[in-house]
Parts: C-alpha cells; structure tokens; sequence
C-alpha cells in the first residue's frame, strides 16, 4: 500500500466518479484505476461498487476511508512539521473552538499570533465541543478549545483546562432582579441547541438535576439564531455571558449558588504530539489569558 494509493483512493471516494477523481490528483484517469485496483487486490476486498455507472463505498471502502483520511491528515501535519523547524516561518495551525469562545476570546489571540508569526497559515473550525472532538480525532484538527463533558474527555484527547465559566438565563425572566434559581424555569418556554451542542447537554443536565424536563419552544439552532430567536421573545436560553456583549436586547440573570460552570480546555490528540505551530499558539493563548481581563463570569484556571 502507499500513500499515492491512498490519495486516489480519497479522492474516488468524495468525488464518487474517477474521471473528477484524476482530474483532481493530476493524473490519467487509467492510471488512477490501475492504482485503485492494486489496493484491491492487496486488501483482497472492492472498495467500490461500479454498478450502471454509480459509484459507491462498499462495506470495505466505508471502513478504509476514515482511517485514509486519518493518514493523509498525519502525512501533511509531518510534511508542516518539518517546514516548521526553519524558525517558525511557515506551517500550519488548525484550531477549533465554540461559537462563544470565537466571539469571547478566540479573535485577540488569532490577531496577537498572526502579529508574532504572520508566515503560519491559520485555519478556524466553529463547532460544538463534540464535532471538535470528533474532528481531532480525525485528524481534522491541531489543536481545539472545547467545553470538557462531566464524564471527562474521550481518553484519545488531552485536554488542558484552561477557564471556568458560569452561564446564565438569557431573555425576560419574570421580575427577576438578582440570582435565579434554575426551578423557577420550570414553566419556562426554552430555546435549545442542536443536537450534539455542548450546551444543549449542560442545560438538559442541570434542568434534570433541577427536578424537571425542561419545554422546548423551538430547537435546534446554533448560538446566534438561538440568540436571535430568544430577542424575538420565542423563549428562554442558558448562554455564557460573553456571548451577550453586542446585544442590547438581551439581559443576562445570573443563576442562584451553585450554578451552572463549564470547564473550557485546550486539547490535542493524544497519540500525535503539537507541531512547533501548535505549541508557539498555546504558548500566545496563555499568554494572551495571563494578561486580558477576562468578562464576568470567566475565571482563569492557573
């Protein structure tokens, strides 16, 4: 098997049509297939299905293509990491974060590395600390800011915590002037986040924990359409209270002692150590949090 193999092999399978395929690679289409079917026959399996033309993933292909993903993704990094070595003036950064810690914190610190390193590529990925997860592991990503679950990271990632932050009830509450306790939004209509979304798990656990099931108004949006719909009045929504600032319309009420905290960590893959560019971001990261004044609610763990 070789990484030539694999390219092709990637690229058949996202672009289900070996002519694009080649196209793509930069080689004759017949040589492409010649490569494919000798990955074939070294698996001893067909990757593909060729039936009236379409092109499918067999069995085989679905279980080899996450893993030649994973490969290539490793190749690039290693290929990055070598440029790296000639004073930091080129290479690669690719970070993931949520939709609140880009709005809150993400932004200075890209700013403040592009100042100290302008040859390094920075490349973003905005997600829920699932989907964050899910694409360090793929190989997808360098580095990510992710929200840590109850249950701890997955055990492929390490994970540095680096905030704590305390949420609170965006939207009209009642009469409510000071810390609200989460029952009193027993009754409460709530807009919740999509599925796999941190804080959809963080309000459900709490609200549980609270002794109800919460009702839903509307849900499966990302931070700024649920922002938007609770300043048109559709409901309630539990937000950190950075995500707030820029939004006039919506008032914050702080949740009665204990609260609900979220641990913010920096992680990377376990099993494939930061490349130079990596470690120089951590580094302005920590750096950049020792220094900020950090909004209320956000704690810097030392």
């Amino acid at each position: 098997m070789t990484l030539q193999q694999l390219v092709y092999f990637v690229a058949v399978a996202e672009t289900r049509h070996f002519t694009q395929a080649a196209e793509r690679a930069h080689v004759a289409q017949p040589s492409l297939s010649k490569q494919i079917h000798a990955l074939e026959t070294e698996l001893g399996a067909p990757l593909f299905s060729r039936a009236r033309g379409n092109v499918t993933l067999t069995p085989s292909g679905e279980a080899l293509l996450p893993v030649a993903t994973r490969i290539l993704s490793d190749v690039d990094t290693a290929r990055l990491e070598v440029g790296e070595l000639v004073g930091l003036r080129r290479g690669r950064v690719r970070l993931g974060a949520t939709p609140s810690l880009c709005v809150g914190i993400v932004a200075d610190v890209l700013r403040r590395f592009r100042d100290a390193y302008p040859g390094i590529q920075l490349v973003v990925q905005e997600s829920g600390s699932r989907d964050l997860a899910r694409a360090l592991i793929g190989g997808e990503l360098d580095l990510a800011l992710i929200i840590v679950p109850p249950q701890g990271a997955d055990a492929a990632l390490t994970t540095t915590p680096i905030l704590r932050e305390q949420l609170v009830v965006a939207g009209f509450v009642g009469s409510a002037r000071g810390p609200l306790r989460l029952a009193a939004l027993r009754n409460t209509p709530m807009v919740m986040f999509r599925e796999g979304y941190d804080l959809r798990e963080t309000t459900l656990q709490a609200c549980r924990q609270a002794g109800f099931e919460p009702t839903f108004a509307v849900e499966g949006g990302e931070m700024d359409a649920v922002l938007s719909f609770v300043e048109t009045g559709l409901g309630v929504a539990i937000v950190p209270s950075t995500v707030l600032a820029g939004r006039p319309k919506l008032r914050g009420t702080a949740l009665a002692s204990p609260g609900i905290q979220r641990t913010v960590a920096l992680a990377h893959r376990t099993d494939v150590p930061p490349t130079n560019a990596a470690r120089a971001f951590t580094d302005t990261l920590l750096s950049h949090l020792r220094g900020a004044k950090l909004p209320a609610g956000v704690a810097l763990i030392r």
